[in-house]
């Protein structure tokens, strides 16, 4: 199935011996013209596939001339889709919402950090062998430091895959006071034992500095005018973080900015999480002005 997948997803593309990329006419998005024997194939698995990580990665794929080329699917045999990435010699792949966790077993090893929050977000194939990663932790943490977050109280809505690599990295850069809230309560009071944390079903009557959201609450969708905390938790913080990248400006964040809060966004997230994999992926880290530019490219489309 992923062989037919991918063998449509290049015809469409009227994929040539490798060459030059050039904007496709329908969005800006920048893919080869040409491709070889030689072209590897990067991809993400997610639910609600989004435009981003395909901008991003064509953009910098084309800006430092590399073979590669970037596609998203939303699998619906996340074992077969994994097994077509051992099989067909696809480089790696972004993980988003739900296969976090459910990618463990599938694949061959873990990085340190993604084996401590037992949550991945990236696969890399090198000749057959699956190594897993999570660069969402990486992310975290540095937009704690680059937004200077105090390492104040906090509330963490969620308990999934994602919520996993944000709890772990809010610990580990020296968050102590945390309060999961899930309404599962056997994951929530796992991943608040396993941090330290304290687990409640819902938020009640705290009302912490920092409210973090990584539900997909907001997300584009069904839920997308949906609010992760009350009114009166977002009026009582002081700064405001929400993990949902599409849109950026969430009814939570718009919310948190219309306050003067201090706002950490998903896009950010994004950003920085899809730059970790790029190296990860082709073993080059862009410049700073190269990573800028693909930014600002993914998020025009």
């Amino acid at each position: 199935m992923l062989c037919k997948v991918l063998n449509r997803a290049f015809a469409l593309h009227s994929l040539r011996p490798y060459g030059r990329f050039k904007p496709l006419p329908s969005g800006g998005i920048y893919m080869p013209v040409t491709a070889n024997r030689d072209t590897q194939l990067c991809m993400s698995m997610a639910a609600r596939p989004g435009n981003f990580g395909v901008r991003f990665h064509n953009h910098l794929f084309q800006q430092l001339d590399l073979n590669f080329y970037y596609k998203t699917f939303s699998p619906n045999d996340l074992a077969a889709a994994v097994a077509g990435i051992r099989s067909l010699g696809i480089r790696g792949s972004a993980v988003s919402m739900p296969f976090k966790e459910a990618c463990i077993e599938l694949v061959d090893e873990l990085d340190v950090s993604a084996a401590a929050i037992q949550s991945i977000n990236t696969i890399v194939n090198t000749d057959g062998h699956l190594k897993a990663f999570n660069t969402d932790y990486i992310a975290v943490a540095q937009l704690m430091e680059s937004h200077a977050v105090p390492r104040s109280a906090f509330a963490l809505r969620g308990s999934g895959g994602m919520a996993k690599a944000v709890a772990f990295a809010l610990r580990d850069a020296g968050f102590t006071d945390g309060l999961i809230v899930a309404r599962n309560q056997q994951a929530g009071q796992r991943l608040a034992e396993a941090c330290g944390f304290r687990w409640q079903a819902d938020l009640g009557s705290a009302r912490p500095p920092l409210l973090v959201n990584v539900t997909p609450l907001g997300m584009q969708g069904p839920q997308a005018d949906e609010l992760a905390f009350d009114r009166q938790a977002i009026e009582a913080a002081d700064t405001i973080f929400d993990v949902v990248a599409t849109p950026a400006d969430t009814p939570l964040i718009h919310a948190a900015r219309r306050l003067g809060k201090r706002v950490v966004s998903g896009d950010e997230v994004a950003a920085i999480q899809a730059l970790e994999q790029f190296v990860l992926y082709t073993g080059i880290r862009p410049t700073d002005e190269q990573y800028q530019q693909a930014v600002a490219f993914a998020r025009a489309g």
